[in-house]
């Protein structure tokens, strides 16, 4: 381009001096470190961002000679060949954009991510705790690694481990290691959000006649009350024993009760149950319809 809009080949020609100044300035831009990087950040706008005082002293003479006729070592070099475009503002566009395109390709990069999904007992999802993976990598290897899982978290959540994902084949960072958790069900508790449900078995006395049962927590055993003439699907409330939310916020814990008649109950004290509840008339299906 140099050779083709040189202004002493094209004598009185504006417009091709013109493009030979393009050329000229692309040539600077290109061979000076600073002024590029402003360019591959800025665009043909870098100069507002300090590109001409960027560069120091603009480079030596231009390296086809004065006419910009031959290469290095007396062969002709066309810019057309290597990069494309003409002589329009497209063309030297896509010279830049061809220099930047190159160097990304070059520049190192991250690794892939890597995802795995990880399921974790009831329990841990409530409290908290560690579990145990195991990686196949790219290259045939087994890795094992302990997960740490924080007390509260919810089916779906993501636990990201950085660095702990593909190698980069630029000589780049490692990628993540994104864990998706899922939680096993248990065969007693619910959970909604921050809430537990859990359904306690009483017996018959124990719902007639009330009493203190002890039961099982995200924090231990504690001890419910449950009063006299408690009937089943009744719900207590115990304030600060459900789940405890990474910000400190904790849920409570509500227990239905479930009332448990004896199977093994004689025909002769059935009887006798029988006499005596009939003394206390009642009809629990009078709020029931369709």
């Amino acid at each position: 381009m140099a050779r083709k809009y040189h202004p002493d080949l094209n004598p009185g020609d504006a417009k091709a001096k013109e493009n030979f100044q393009k050329v000229q300035a692309a040539f600077d831009v290109l061979n000076d470190p600073q002024k590029r990087e402003l360019y591959d950040r800025y665009g043909s706008a870098y100069e507002t961002f300090g590109g001409s005082a960027a560069g120091g002293p603009r480079p030596g003479p231009h390296p086809w000679g004065a006419a910009g006729s031959t290469g290095p070592g007396g062969f002709d070099v066309h810019f057309e060949d290597l990069f494309g475009g003409g002589g329009d503002a497209g063309g030297f566009a896509d010279l830049f954009k061809t220099f930047k395109q190159r160097s990304r390709r070059s520049a190192p990069t991250k690794g892939n991510n890597l995802e795995h999904t990880l399921t974790v007992p009831f329990a841990t999802a409530v409290t908290g705790g560690e579990a145990q993976i195991s990686l196949h990598r790219e290259d045939g290897r087994t890795e094992s690694l302990r997960v740490k899982i924080p007390a509260g978290i919810e089916p779906g959540k993501k636990i990201r481990l950085r660095g702990k994902g593909e190698e980069s084949p630029t000589g780049g960072p490692p990628g993540d290691l994104l864990i998706k958790i899922e939680v096993a069900p248990h065969p007693h508790f619910r959970r909604t959000g921050n809430r537990l449900d859990v359904r306690v078995p009483v017996t018959l006395a124990e719902a007639i006649g009330g009493a203190k049962i002890d039961i099982p927590s995200p924090n231990g055993t504690i001890t419910l009350t449950i009063p006299p003439g408690t009937s089943s699907g009744r719900k207590l409330r115990v304030k600060g024993q459900g789940v405890k939310q990474p910000d400190g916020q904790v849920g409570d814990l509500f227990a239905e009760v479930m009332v448990v008649v004896p199977k093994d109950i004689s025909a002769e004290d059935r009887a006798r149950l029988l006499d005596v509840l009939k003394q206390y008339p009642q009809n629990p299906r009078a709020d029931l319809r369709w």
